[in-house]
């Protein structure tokens, strides 16, 4: 049986770009209707605007997650346009560059805020509708970066999805009896327009060098491992991590590629 989304309703947040679009591109094209959720409605709307160019179905939705009454309004538009709410993919999220000794209060609870108290939001916001349904996809994007390795000048965020993954394995737990699954993917370099933009040709070709598979990866390879935990097919798949790295985090020592 193809993997597929026919018939299902899917919310993806921080939708406007990068990974985040990509996912809600991918959920469209393999049927689902998708509600983008994303802060910047220049973006959103222009995301939206290309999935249903392509003859696919996609609404817009501004809304920013570290806001509880705009994660409430998200459940309740994404029922009065679609009538359900089966797949909630939680991509929303900052990565602010800060020593420990350099790092401000704001920085800290902002990071904290979109990452992670994001996340408990929009969840709670879901849950009554995916506990009526019996049903739901939880899905949230994490990183290599806090649950696997580190880096010393980016504490915060490094706690943040530390953070998530331990309350999407709660969640697993606790959402199981309505036959609802939690899952996280953990991405590694992954060359958004972010990347591309910031760091520049000679600065991704460095990053290559690292990774065994020879290139970063592209937002599409996290989208589809999204679509397997959304779809039907990962019905026994709870409370678990996919890594997507190309094999960054593997080696015992440096490679010499």
């Amino acid at each position: 049986m193809p993997i597929g989304l026919a018939g299902k309703t899917a919310i993806v947040t921080g939708a406007g770009r990068g990974i985040g679009k990509a996912v809600a591109e991918v959920f469209a094209r393999e049927g689902a209707r998708v509600l983008v959720v994303n802060r910047s409605a220049q973006a959103g709307q222009a995301a939206t605007d290309g999935i249903v160019a392509e003859g696919f179905e996609a609404s817009f939705l501004q809304a920013d997650v570290r806001r509880k009454a705009d994660m409430e309004r998200m459940a309740e538009v994404c029922i009065e346009r679609y009538g359900r709410i089966d797949i909630l993919c939680l991509n929303a999220g900052i990565y602010p560059n800060a020593l420990i000794a350099d790092m401000s209060e704001a920085m800290w609870d902002d990071v904290m805020d979109t990452n992670l108290k994001g996340v408990f939001f929009a969840v709670q916001a879901c849950l009554p509708q995916m506990k009526s349904q019996r049903a739901g996809r939880l899905l949230v994007v994490s990183s290599i970066t806090g649950p696997r390795v580190g880096l010393p000048d980016v504490s915060c965020y490094m706690a943040s999805k530390g953070g998530v993954n331990a309350f999407v394995r709660g969640a697993a737990l606790e959402l199981a009896p309505y036959g609802i699954t939690a899952n996280t993917v953990s991405p590694g370099s992954i060359l958004t327009e972010g990347i591309a933009q910031a760091r520049g040709d000679e600065a991704v070709k460095e990053f290559s060098r690292v990774i065994p598979t020879g290139h970063l990866g592209d937002p599409e390879d996290v989208a589809y491992a999204l679509l397997y935990l959304a779809s039907d097919q990962a019905r026994f798949v709870t409370g678990h991590d996919i890594v997507l790295d190309g094999g960054q985090i593997l080696p015992e020592r440096p490679l010499a590629l």
